[in-house]
């Protein structure tokens, strides 16, 4: 049964998507079989995945209309994707009328579940019904966290959200680890938000850590991750080092 985790935090441009799409790619380049679902309407996953978010069937149809998630899957060579577009913003809305509405997600994913090693959540950056479908689906949270003076704000609204559906609805929920990213070893605040980071979480906090890189930048613009863009980069190094680790860490918390 595939090990499914939730890419999750509600800041804004902390790397959560490129890091999502990214070790995607990587575990892929190790040959193992894994599927992205795109649960950010506005589909960025998707795009950085080299997939057109405005053909076939996407998430929003798995939600709300009951289409088979198989149905909807699109293959790739950096991974399979069940796409996302802005249709998926009204789902939120649509799903407070559904019975057991943060649970949807969960059952529509459980027919292809066997089919992965692996199954990568990239949420959106907001702790509403998306991300709780998402949180309620995962057995781990990993939270991208961008080395900024303001990493850590907004981190207790997170946790306080994962404990909640912990507590209701999904009991063996952890913390898969916490990754962070735009490091730039000049600046001084980017060793003291690792050693912060560090100081709270311990071995939680992965090693690999992802440096500031252009080529990590310009990738999603052509439709692919870093290590089908520039495979000789710092980028896609950090991110291949990242899927050895990922493979290795064995240090879940509780939430």
């Amino acid at each position: 049964m595939g090990r499914i985790v939730c890419f999750a935090n509600q800041k804004g441009g902390v790397g959560k998507t490129t890091t999502c799409v990214n070790l995607c790619a990587a575990v892929k380049d190790k040959r193992r079989k894994i599927l992205l679902i795109d649960a950010d309407p506005q589909g960025n996953a998707t795009t950085g995945m080299g997939v057109d978010k405005h053909q076939g069937a996407t998430l929003y149809d798995v939600l709300i209309r009951g289409t088979a998630i198989g149905d909807a899957i699109v293959q790739t060579g950096y991974g399979d994707v069940v796409p996302a577009n802005l249709d998926l913003s009204g789902a939120a809305v649509e799903l407070v009328e559904a019975e057991d509405r943060e649970m949807v997600l969960k059952k529509a994913l459980a027919p292809v579940r066997d089919r992965y090693e692996y199954i990568f959540i990239d949420c959106p950056p907001s702790l509403g019904l998306l991300t709780i479908n998402a949180l309620a689906a995962a057995d781990t949270v990993l939270i991208p966290m961008q080395c900024e003076f303001y990493a850590m704000e907004g981190l207790t609204d997170l946790m306080t959200s994962m404990r909640l559906t912990k507590n209701r609805f999904n009991p063996g929920l952890k913390i898969e680890g916490i990754v962070l990213t735009m490091y730039d070893k000049r600046l001084s605040f980017s060793g003291q938000v690792a050693q912060e980071v560090d100081r709270y979480f311990g071995k939680a906090v992965y090693r690999t850590v992802i440096p500031r890189n252009v080529r990590i930048a310009e990738a999603p613009s052509h439709g692919k991750p870093v290590s089908a863009y520039s495979r000789l980069s710092r980028g896609a190094d950090a991110y291949d080092r990242l899927a050895v680790e990922f493979f290795k860490h064995n240090h879940t918390i509780d939430v």
